[in-house]
């Protein structure tokens, strides 16, 4: 399976035609076109099996009800006729039935695989602005249950088409030997595809509405278990677990309407068939008796009759599926749909030309290629954000007098590094972590950032697990481990937001010391108000209500600047 390359911007204009975040059934049915065509062999090649496996299947009984009309008729050529059809059948029908479960497995992964791959690759480009687009529970659920009901949909073309062929199969045998019978069948299939598709209309509304739920109550969890401690610190666990033992309830009286209807078309499968086989079973036994149809056509009428019991089983449950697949489509083609706030140049500037100073013009922020450059707020998250404005997480950033926005993001991104304390550690070996594309950088990087010793006291070094969101490593550990990630991408511009605030004095000189040397020569930003990181840099911006107020070296800006003095020093006004 083959990682679609393109960009999924450019892929959402040929299958989106609704309004962003607001998709139609038209743009879920062209989501699950375009997964067909991306593996439109093993699709129509599961769906050529299927339609083999089920007619292997639908002449069984034929060639059955012949065998015993020849036997009655002591036809012992005719006998054997038959009887090596019927193995023949047989045989077919177990081959027939590997290859197609065998590709119906491999559409069902690869449905859910190329999901999770487009949803990925959408996550990457939205960015910092995913969390502002979607919700958590959207993104957890699309991962967990969306993917299955997009697999299962794609998996039951195969079974679905096979019943509808048999079912119009055996109807042209039974009308080539009953035509009240054959009438019957024609009749009665509509009959019942229309008494169930009475049932997908509320059933879809429903799904809908519980898959709705069910994204707000994940996203509730993931909040809940990631502020647990904060909650536990201010009171308020009891609050937000009365909220979510409320939502959740909702969400079980959804998911109760939901089954309602369900369990009516679980039972619709059973009766609706079952009443069908009756009536089909009846005729056959009356027209014997009348003398109509010989003892190998009522054996054959019998076993059709019990036969039509799996394709229709087989066509509703496709209806089923292909219901949930369509809600579950929809809620990817509403993720893939969302707009990025960041959004690319029309005509975007050549890479060659992101060079020079990398400024800030709102802040007065002037960066020097080459300098390691410190920014000193009297506010920290004036400082923070114009960070984000240098790396383009926001927009005014410029570079070389051009604005950051004509150059492609991606473009950006590889040259601006912006390293923050909201940046997580991933589950996995701490080596693929750290250095995914491990060029030597990784020996320098954790000695620059005094991160060594966590290695060494680790069970199996650098090939140790990582817990989720590196909950193993304790804060000043993990502003370690980020430093040493940032260190090793080795960008031309690093813009790094407090990387030492969790860290004791003496690690924090030795950071200091090391950072420096480690990116000698490059263009650094170091956002801190750190003495001890501070006296290390070649120039201080110092920032008041969001304006450079004044620009030194460290110990000239004590002298000069009270303010400055009283930031760094942590003095207080007065």
């Amino acid at each position: 399976m083959s990682y679609p390359r393109r960009n999924v911007g450019a892929l959402m204009r040929q299958l989106v035609d609704a309004d962003p975040g607001n998709p139609d059934g038209r743009s879920a049915v062209r989501y699950l076109r375009w997964l067909v065509r991306r593996s439109w062999r093993s699709v129509y090649g599961a769906i050529l099996m299927a339609v083999l496996w089920m007619l292997c299947q639908a002449v069984v009984p034929a060639v059955v009800g012949k065998a015993i009309d020849a036997a009655t008729d002591r036809d012992r050529r005719g006998l054997l006729i038959w009887s090596l059809a019927l193995l023949a059948a047989g045989l077919g029908q177990a081959f027939f039935g590997v290859v197609r479960h065998r590709l119906a497995v491999v559409n069902f992964l690869a449905a859910m695989f190329r999901t999770v791959q487009v949803t990925v690759r959408q996550a990457g480009r939205l960015g910092s602005a995913l969390p502002r687009r979607l919700d958590t529970g959207e993104v957890v659920a699309i991962g967990t249950s969306d993917i299955r009901q997009i697999g299962s949909a794609i998996d039951i073309t195969a079974r679905g088409t096979g019943s509808l062929i048999a079912v119009v199969a055996v109807t042209v045998i039974l009308l080539t030997t009953s035509v009240p019978l054959g009438l019957v069948v024609v009749l009665g299939v509509p009959l019942l595809m229309a008494i169930v598709g009475l049932l997908i209309r509320p059933l879809h509304r429903l799904q809908q509405a519980s898959r709705d739920q069910q994204g707000l109550l994940t996203g509730r969890a993931a909040d809940l278990v990631g502020g647990l401690r904060v909650l536990r610190g201010i009171g308020g666990e009891s609050v937000m677990g009365e909220r979510y033992r409320a939502e959740s309830q909702r969400l079980r009286a959804a998911g109760v309407r939901t089954a309602q209807v369900e369990s009516l078309l679980e039972a619709a499968q059973v009766l609706l068939p079952g009443i069908f086989l009756v009536l089909v079973t009846w005729l056959g036994a009356r027209f014997a008796l009348g003398g109509h149809i010989t003892v190998g056509q009522l054996v054959s009428f019998y076993a059709y009759a019990a036969f039509l019991v799996t394709p229709l089983r087989q066509l509703t449950e496709a209806i089923d599926k292909l219901t949930r697949g369509h809600v579950s489509a929809r809620r990817v083609v509403a993720m893939l749909s969302a707009e990025t706030d960041l959004p690319d140049p029309a005509e975007p500037l050549p890479a060659s030309r992101l060079t020079g100073e990398l400024a800030d013009p709102r802040s007065g922020v002037v960066v020097r290629p080459g300098e390691v450059t410190a920014i000193v707020a009297a506010v920290p998250a004036e400082a923070a954000a114009i960070a984000d404005r240098l790396g383009r997480y926001a927009e005014g950033g410029t570079v070389g007098g051009l604005p950051l926005s004509s150059f492609p993001l991606a473009t950006v991104r590889e040259r601006i590094l912006v390293g923050d304390n909201d940046a997580r550690l991933f589950t996995g070996p701490l080596r693929s972590d750290l250095a995914p594309h491990d060029d030597g950088r990784l020996p320098s990087a954790l000695h620059a950032a005094a991160a060594t010793d966590i290695v060494e006291a680790l069970p199996d070094g650098l090939e140790s697990e990582v817990a989720e969101r590196g909950r193993s490593f304790s804060g000043g550990q993990q502003q370690r481990l980020r430093l040493v990630r940032a260190l090793v991408a080795d960008p031309d511009t690093l813009v790094l937001v407090e990387p030492t605030s969790a860290v004791d004095a003496h690690t924090e000189a030795r950071i200091a010391d090391r950072l420096v040397r480690e990116r000698s020569g490059r263009t650094t930003v170091i956002c801190t108000s750190s003495p001890l990181v501070l006296n290390r840099t070649d120039r201080v911006l110092y920032v008041e209500e969001g304006r450079v107020v004044a620009t030194g070296t460290h110990r000239g800006l004590l002298e000069t600047e009270p303010g400055y003095a009283r930031t760094v020093l942590r003095e207080d006004a007065a």
